[in-house]
């Protein structure tokens, strides 16, 4: 109940306070790809419900560039902010597992689909641990490979220690990490 509070309350008070700043992201954004720039996209949610995750566009859709301002955005994960919206309708929690495209969790095996029973969330643990993910990707000589052999099971064991040990506390750790991690210069 607390985690329930807690996602519904501070979504909307940080709705509140950011609403004017996530604007002023998705009209530059619409400027810099030349469209709208939010989006939604279809992930895997709690119980292995499709739900449509938003985000601030941070890639062309014709040319697939990426600008220097989008770049910025996505490293600074504010990209991420109408994500808020998701968590205040319940969808997604502050903490979960980060929500998946469907392909990967639709292929769990039995002992690991409990990490299906959260809500994703914002943040998580395998989310900072891997934070960098993009740049581990591109220096492998094999991206697809490394992420479904390696990356993607480590997030699994990862959700899944946070699916048996998760407490508000250890949210509120998550959290106070996931700030640190984020204000730091990129």
């Amino acid at each position: 109940m607390a985690k329930f509070l807690f996602d519904r309350i501070i979504s909307f008070i940080a709705l509140l306070i950011l609403i004017p700043f996530i604007l002023i992201l998705i009209v530059i954004s619409s400027i810099e790809t030349h469209s709208f720039g939010l989006f939604s996209q279809k992930r895997v949610g709690q119980y292995g419900r499709i739900f449509n995750i938003f985000k601030i566009k941070t890639i062309h859709p014709k040319s697939g560039h990426i600008s220097k301002w989008n770049s910025f955005l996505r490293k600074s994960k504010l990209d991420e902010l109408p994500q808020l919206f998701n968590i205040l309708i319940g969808e997604m929690s502050f903490v979960g597992p980060r929500p998946d495209i469907p392909g990967y969790y639709d292929k769990l095996d039995p002992s690991q689909q409990e990490v299906l029973n959260l809500k994703p969330g914002l943040t998580c643990e395998a989310s900072l641990k891997y934070a960098d993910e993009e740049l581990l990707l591109a220096n492998q000589n094999d991206p697809l490979d490394f992420n479904d052999h390696v990356i993607f099971p480590d997030k699994v064991r990862m959700n899944l220690e946070y699916y048996h040990k998760r407490n508000f506390f250890l949210d509120l750790k998550i959290i106070f990490r996931t700030l640190l991690y984020n204000s730091k210069p990129k």
